[in-house]
């Protein structure tokens, strides 16, 4: 089940989701660290890690799935989310240079499309990113933040998702060392956290970051859903009934070329 979008952006909002959303932020921009000329997706509740690349990015655009909701954003400038199925992602094959997943792949209740979309929309050259709570890490155990929620991940479960979607896994990074406290004295010191986290108890980080390429020699992007939906189909009684049927009966011979319904 998706997380409600109004308690996502109160999250982000209060002072334990500034310091989470710095801390994955840093991660992030570790693993991307120039996007300048290429066009960045945000699938799920991706914008608090979008306003970074804006400026820098050639596009920045965000969708957030209809089960979750959607929020206005930038809220100083015109739209740029859409409300839509992750099973059906409106963009053209091969149009994403990099595709960010952040709050998606532990929510997903139809992960599998919502994958192969992904890997449908990413560009051949293109990287996806995804961000999940770790399974072993104390956020993943308390409903207080929207990391708590839905179905949390080891880094070779993680890994595998990936590969079973055809993508192929380059990179990867931790973040969320400091508990989801709301202490002061807690939330100041999470810089310092991170550092002695990251080094002393790396298996026990808050969420996962997975960089993944495109396996484009595995299988063709699998077609749309309105390109699925394009039948020929003959209508009883219609003209080209008609002519199917004289080409099959004309000489006594069977036409073998009648369109398929």
């Amino acid at each position: 089940m998706w997380s409600d979008v109004v308690d996502l952006n109160e999250f982000y909002r209060r002072p334990l989701g500034h310091v989470a959303r710095r801390m994955i932020q840093r991660r992030i921009r570790t693993i991307w660290p120039d996007l300048r000329g290429m066009s960045l997706l945000g699938l799920g509740y991706a914008t608090p890690y979008l306003r970074a690349y804006q400026g820098e990015a050639q596009r920045v655009i965000a969708t957030m799935p209809a089960q979750q909701g959607v929020m206005p954003w930038p809220s100083n400038a015109p739209g740029l989310v859409a409300l839509t199925d992750e099973s059906q992602l409106p963009f053209e094959d091969l149009s994403i240079d990099r595709l960010l997943m952040v709050h998606a792949v532990e929510h997903g209740e139809h992960l599998r499309t919502m994958m192969r979309e992904a890997w449908r929309v990413l560009s051949d050259s293109g990287r996806i990113l995804i961000v999940v709570p770790n399974r072993r890490g104390i956020w993943a155990r308390l409903e207080r933040t929207p990391f708590g929620h839905g179905l949390p991940y080891t880094n070779r479960q993680a890994r595998k998702l990936l590969q079973d979607s055809l993508f192929t896994p380059v990179d990867s990074g931790r973040a969320l060392y400091i508990p989801p406290s709301r202490w002061r004295f807690m939330l100041s010191s999470a810089p310092a956290m991170e550092r002695i986290g990251l080094r002393l108890f790396p298996t026990f980080s808050g969420v996962l970051l997975i960089e993944a390429i495109k396996q484009i020699y595995a299988a063709a992007p699998t077609a749309s859903v309105a390109a699925r939906r394009r039948k020929l189909v003959v209508i009883p009684g219609s003209a080209a009934s008609a002519r199917a049927s004289n080409s099959s009966t004309g000489n006594g011979e069977e036409s073998g070329n009648l369109p398929n319904c």
